[in-house]
C-alpha cells in the first residue's frame, strides 16, 4: 500500500480526533455564500516521505500530477505570477483583471540578489550551490518577503524550501505556514517531490527524503464528511514515477518529462467547496 495514504489517513484522524475547532471564534476565510469557514486544526504537523522508496501520490483519490507539476514549473522554472502562463485554473480567484496574482510566488523567485558567486535569483542560486557546493548548509529559498506582502493577492502558503545533500542523496524540507488538507495536501507533496527529483537529476544526485512541515494543518467544517469518507477508502500501491533521463538542465524540463505508470486510485471527489 502507498505510504502516502497511510500518512494522510493518520494525519486526518489526528486532526479530527484531537484538533482545535475555530467555532465561536472570528475567522477571516469565508465560503462562497459568505458564511464563515471554520476549521479543525493541528499545529506543527511533520510528514516524511522517502522518495527513494516510492512516489508519494495518494491512491485514496487521484492527484492531478501533471497539472500540479505545471504549477510547480510556473513558479520555479517560468517564475511567473500571471495565470495566463498557467494551464490550470486554481489561481483564478486570486488574479486581477490582467491575470496577475501580485508580487507573489514566481515574482519572488525571479528577483535577483547578490550572492558570493554573483547576482542571480533564488532558483539559480540553488542550482549553482548543488553543482558547486552541494554539502553547504545554506541551500534554501524563501518567498515570504515582508516588504511585498501588501502587494500579494495571496500570501505564500508553501513559502520555503531547505535543501540538504547527504552522501549522494538530495533531501529537502518544505515549510508551509498553512494548509487546507483536503484541497491541497497531496497536491503540494507531489509538486515538491517532483522538484526534488528534478533538482537531483540535473545535479548528479539521487532523490532522498522530502520532509513536509505544516504550521497550521486544518480541515474545513464543510470538508469533514468528505474527509471521513475518503480515509475509509481502499488503499493501493504507490504509482511508479520516473523522469526523462535525457534532461540535464532544470530549465529544459516540461510536464511531458514526468512519467507516471500503474497509478491505481479511487474515484475523484468533485465539487469540493473552497474557502476564500
Amino acid at each position: 500500500m502507498s505510504k502516502a495514504d497511510v500518512l494522510f489517513v493518520n494525519m486526518c484522524e489526528q486532526i479530527l480526533e484531537h484538533g482545535f475547532s475555530s467555532e465561536g471564534q472570528k475567522v477571516r476565510a469565508r465560503w462562497e455564500d459568505g458564511t464563515p469557514a471554520h476549521t479543525i486544526k493541528t499545529f506543527g504537523v511533520v510528514n516524511r516521505y522517502d522518495l527513494a522508496e516510492e512516489f508519494p501520490a495518494l491512491t485514496l483519490r487521484p492527484t492531478a500530477i501533471k497539472t500540479a507539476c505545471d504549477e510547480l514549473l510556473w513558479i520555479w522554472q517560468r517564475k511567473s505570477n500571471n495565470i495566463k502562463d498557467l494551464k490550470g485554473h486554481i489561481w483564478d480567484e486570486w488574479a486581477d483583471e490582467d491575470g496577475s496574482i501580485g508580487k507573489a510566488y514566481g515574482y519572488q523567485m525571479r528577483q535577483k540578489y547578490k550572492f558570493a558567486q554573483g547576482e542571480m535569483d533564488q532558483v539559480d542560486n540553488v542550482l549553482w550551490q548543488l553543482a558547486n557546493t552541494p554539502y553547504s548548509r545554506r541551500i534554501l529559498t524563501n518567498i515570504y518577503n515582508f516588504q511585498d506582502l501588501s502587494e500579494m493577492n495571496l500570501e505564500p502558503c508553501a513559502y520555503s524550501m531547505t535543501f540538504n545533500v547527504t552522501g549522494n542523496k538530495l533531501n529537502a524540507i518544505l515549510h508551509q505556514r498553512s494548509q487546507d488538507i483536503l484541497a491541497a495536501n497531496n497536491w503540494n507533496v507531489v509538486q515538491y517531490a517532483i522538484l526534488v527529483h528534478m533538482l537531483a537529476q540535473v545535479s548528479g544526485l539521487a532523490a532522498g527524503e522530502l520532509v513536509h512541515v505544516i504550521a497550521d494543518a486544518h480541515i474545513y467544517d464543510r470538508h469533514v464528511p468528505i474527509i471521513r469518507e475518503l480515509i475509509r477508502r481502499p488503499q493501493y500501491p504507490a504509482p511508479k514515477f520516473r523522469l526523462n533521463p535525457d534532461v540535464k538542465d532544470f530549465y529544459d524540463f516540461t510536464v511531458d518529462d514526468v512519467i507516471i505508470e500503474d497509478y491505481q486510485k479511487n474515484p475523484q471527489i468533485t465539487n469540493i467547496p473552497i474557502a476564500i
